[in-house]
């Protein structure tokens, strides 16, 4: 445990500490603060602090509440160390972010719970709201999780769906998402169906791929415990024992939102993933995904969790993109607004 002093004193921006941090002897510095100090160099960036290290000891001179910020950082970065983790630039990031989010959540079990082991890699949340996902599916029957591109949802869906089939919790695993951009066009598409319908579920695919034996694929779908197929091949059945993932499901009609609903059978759990951002349907078709929030909000057993640019765990320019593509929508909406108030008042005028 990181053991900590403090002693305050006045200054002219406000309270100001200087704390003193120590380090267990069993932990490498090394390991804290990365290789020439990379990771102590992200943490200095982040703050306005000053941090001095000498042995195992940490001396953090700056405001009070930023003192504190960066013991409890430090704190979570052990414990992290302690449960085997290696420590990068990213896991303090966002350490740091859930701390200064007061979530409530500590970092540590946040990036510490495994979904998913194998393949030589463990997949887990890196995020507390992708952890909020991933507990939603262990307690919930049917899950929706909406939020931006690259925020995790189709492949925590699909790692706790391998999971469970190893667990033995399932029996079939089940990936379907509706293959909107064929449209009528299909049949005009060369080669078989299926080759007709593949690049609409390579990306899921892809995701299996990476968490199953790539050789053992082929026997599993052979024999059913796999199955990836378009949302239409899902009319007129009953699901059970299965673990069953809508993906894209933004660009399901309410028809088509309300069909893939009422295929859950005994025994299976329903993920349904989708971004309201992103809707390819034909202007003026209203998206299922939208549409149902509004309908099954607040049914028992069935959770809506929601995502955001804080939960991207790609490239750091996509968080940049989804917050400015946001706040364009949000301009453009005050704009429409505004102008529509302009032309009520000035109909009032004229009368």
């Amino acid at each position: 445990m990181v053991e900590s002093t403090q002693a305050k004193r006045g200054g002219p921006g406000g309270p100001r500490a200087q704390m003193k941090i120590v380090v267990p002897d069993d932990h490498s510095m090394v390991s804290l603060l990365g290789s020439r100090d990379e990771l102590l160099h992200v943490i200095e960036h982040a703050f306005r602090s000053d941090i001095h290290v000498r042995g195992n000891e940490i001396t953090v001179t700056g405001p009070e509440a930023e003192s504190e910020l960066i013991s409890r950082l430090f704190t979570e970065l052990v414990d992290l160390l302690r449960s085997g983790t290696q420590l990068t630039p990213d896991a303090v990031e966002r350490s740091l972010a859930m701390l200064r989010g007061g979530d409530g959540e500590s970092p540590a079990e946040v990036l510490t719970l495994d979904v998913l082991s194998g393949r030589g890699r463990t997949i887990r949340p890196k995020t507390v709201n992708q952890k909020r996902y991933v507990d939603a599916i262990d307690k919930h029957t049917i899950v929706f999780g909406i939020g931006p591109a690259g925020t995790g949802k189709t492949y925590l869906a699909m790692a706790k769906a391998v999971r469970a089939l190893q667990d033995k919790k399932v029996n079939r695993i089940i990936l379907t998402r509706p293959a909107v951009e064929a449209g009528e066009r299909l049949g005009f598409l060369p080669g078989t169906l299926y080759e007709k319908i593949d690049p609409y579920l390579r990306p899921l695919y892809d995701a299996l791929h990476d968490m199953v034996d790539p050789d053992s694929i082929p026997r599993l779908m052979a024999a059913g415990t796999i199955e990836v197929a378009p949302l239409a091949y899902m009319r007129g059945r009953t699901l059970n024992d299965s673990f069953i993932i809508l993906d894209e499901a933004q660009n399901t009609s309410p028809e088509q939102m309300k069909m893939f609903l009422t295929r859950l059978g005994f025994g299976s759990k329903v993920v349904v993933t989708g971004d309201v951002t992103q809707v390819d349907l034909p202007s003026g078709n209203k998206s299922g995904l939208r549409v149902v929030q509004d309908i099954l909000e607040g049914v028992e057993d069935i959770h809506f969790c929601r995502l955001n640019s804080r939960d991207v765990v790609r490239h750091k320019l996509v968080t940049d993109i989804v917050d400015a593509y946001s706040r364009f929508d949000e301009s453009q909406v005050a704009g429409i607004e505004q102008g529509a108030a302009g032309r009520g008042a000035s109909r009032k005028r004229g009368r």
